[in-house]
């Protein structure tokens, strides 16, 4: 019998800028979105009337159902989804005047408003109707109504919602920001919406910050300015709608167990919840969201050890900080008007990237096990929501 050996060779550790506070290097991911994004951006020269961006996210999800679940990849992935797609809001913001954010954020306060009161109120009445229980139909109302998984994560953190209905949320949201991101274009060309009549609809209508910026995009130049401007103000509408949340809820405690209707405690989706952080910290078996609203799961946990701090990063987003000093400097005449058009196709580029990782990270089977319940009431608050949007829209500045 040959004698055992054992390989002595020390092993190389990653370079420091390969890794991320997640664990493992972001080249294979990130490498892998590129490639899709590539992919996407051929075929999108061929059919312009699709586009780019939904060629690579139908792309990544497509790359999903055929590789399965790579822990190799998660880095990667979640930084072409979360960093790359906020890189991307900052240039744009550089193409963007200091003028153009205020008018854009305040003409849009009817339409925000109004498409929020009908999210809460829809939310529910539809709820109770479909018998989901009230800690899932808040995190879908608030979700549906202000800013996705970003809304649900700081919603969470107040309200303490069990895991389930975290993931069930997430689930719902995920879902109808891909759905937004296919439809919302079309419709909006047979409406002959103008790029900021569009911009206005994504940013009332749409949930999650990447999907409200492909959507814009796809639909056409000059649409994803006004869209960013009028999705981070309707960001803000979180702020208010936490507190009411953490005074009614102290005011009113609940149960300290509760099946849900019907609806299982628990269902295998493995989110843990960083709720003072307010973040969602996306684990192994868990389902992966969306856009700028995800952090690295390295990132939640130092998070996690430092609330306060989180706390506040959460509520003002780095990236937002960056985006108006974008828009300051270009409202200083320091980025030249030539530049403009370039800036706008490499922000339209980091878009399809995310896009592709985004559907690259798609887990059908996490958004099966929530359930018909949970799906039934995003639909009926998407709809509803879309239809708000472009009804007070007609009704105050005009479609066209």
């Amino acid at each position: 019998m040959a004698p055992m050996t054992v390989d002595a060779t020390p092993a190389v550790p990653a370079r420091p800028h390969d890794r991320r506070p997640g664990g493992g290097s972001i080249v294979p991911g990130l490498a892998l979105a590129m490639a899709v994004a590539a992919v996407g951006e051929l075929l999108g020269s061929f059919v312009p009337l699709v586009g780019a961006p939904v060629f690579a996210i139908l792309g990544g999800i497509a790359v999903a159902l055929v590789r399965g679940r790579r822990a190799a990849l998660v880095p990667g992935l979640r930084f072409a989804s979360s960093r790359v797609l906020q890189a991307s809001v900052v240039v744009l913001g550089t193409t963007l005047s200091l003028r153009q954010v205020v008018h854009t954020g305040v003409t849009s306060l009817p339409v925000m408003l109004g498409s929020l009161a009908v999210a809460l109120v829809g939310a529910v009445v539809a709820g109770r109707a479909l018998r989901v229980d009230r800690d899932t139909r808040t995190l879908i109302g608030v979700g549906t109504g202000i800013c996705g998984v970003s809304a649900i994560a700081a919603t969470d953190s107040v309200i303490e919602a069990s895991e389930a209905d975290v993931a069930y949320a997430v689930a719902t949201i995920f879902t109808f920001n891909v759905a937004a991101v296919l439809t919302f274009p079309t419709i909006g060309h047979l409406l002959h919406l103008t790029p900021h009549g569009f911009g206005l609809w994504a940013g009332t209508a749409i949930n999650d910050v990447s999907s409200v910026v492909a959507a814009a995009t796809i639909f056409g130049h000059g649409a994803a300015g006004t869209a960013v401007v009028v999705k981070l103000t309707r960001t803000l509408m979180i702020i208010p709608i936490t507190i009411v949340l953490g005074w009614y809820r102290a005011r009113r405690p609940r149960a300290a167990t509760r099946p849900a209707d019907g609806m299982p405690v628990s269902d295998g989706v493995g989110v843990s919840v960083a709720r003072t952080a307010g973040s969602v910290l996306v684990g192994e078996r868990a389902l992966v969201g969306t856009g700028a609203e995800h952090a690295a799961g390295g990132e939640a946990r130092a998070e996690a050890e430092a609330p306060g701090r989180a706390a506040r990063r959460r509520l003002v987003p780095l990236f937002i900080v960056w985006f108006v000093v974008a828009v300051l400097v270009n409202t200083l005449g320091l980025v030249p008007a030539s530049l403009h058009a370039p800036a706008s196709t490499v922000a339209q580029w980091m878009i399809t990237i995310a896009l592709a990782a985004i559907g690259c990270s798609t887990h059908l089977g996490e958004i099966r096990r929530a359930g018909f319940r949970p799906l039934a009431l995003g639909a009926v608050l998407w709809v509803a929501v879309g239809l708000t949007s472009i009804g007070l829209q007609a009704a105050t500045v005009g479609l066209h």
